[in-house]
């Protein structure tokens, strides 16, 4: 492979990569947050929408560099700043605009096969089902922790009495003379009921 085809794969690992987390928080959102079920059939066009603004952004790029090389061709002074391109730029300039159109075109190629966007959904899900698992994981292992397998126990113990005793002691200090007022005004009405009866 030459430099601009190189340059082009890890134009479109890296769009591909962009296009999955969109897809997965997308997948994300759709199942946990709605209650949905999993269709990939439903996600396919989230694929294809985030493919196309990727392949847009490439070609705005390549058109940038087009622009900027046209510019640039024959000026031979010095530049100020970064993107002042000069003539000894134009070379540059013309693969970087190469590189992005191809990107694109590739890109567009992925949303216009099925079998590409379906790829795509089922990375997408696996790496939601990814973050899924982890934070399973993680919640259980904190959730589930024995004193004596938490590292931090002895020096987090002062900070979990103290919320022990200014916030749950309180609440439930609370709830109970709340059940205590609901069954003293319960009383009167009941010995009110009987006496009529």
């Amino acid at each position: 492979m030459g430099r601009n085809a190189d340059a082009i794969a890890e134009g479109v690992a890296i769009a591909l990569a962009a296009a999955r987390l969109q897809v997965k928080n997308r997948i994300l959102v759709s199942t946990i947050s709605l209650g949905e079920n999993f269709d990939p059939d439903h996600f396919a066009p989230v694929a294809r929408e985030a493919l196309s603004q990727l392949a847009d952004e490439q070609e705005q790029v390549s058109e940038s560099m087009t622009a900027a090389r046209k510019r640039a061709w024959g000026r031979h002074s010095q530049p100020h700043g970064t993107h002042d391109y000069r003539d000894r730029d134009v070379r540059n300039l013309r693969r970087r605009a190469k590189q992005a159109a191809g990107v694109a075109k590739r890109l567009r190629d992925r949303m216009d096969d099925p079998a590409q966007l379906r790829e795509l959904v089922e990375a997408a899900r696996d790496a939601a089902w990814g973050d899924v698992q982890q934070n399973l994981d993680r919640r259980l292992q904190i959730e589930g922790m024995r004193p004596d397998q938490d590292p931090d126990y002895a020096r987090m113990r002062d900070a979990r009495m103290q919320a022990l005793r200014l916030v749950d002691l309180q609440r439930l200090s609370a709830d109970a003379r709340a059940r205590r007022r609901a069954d003293q005004q319960e009383q009167p009405a009941q010995e009110g009921a009987a006496e009529s009866s």
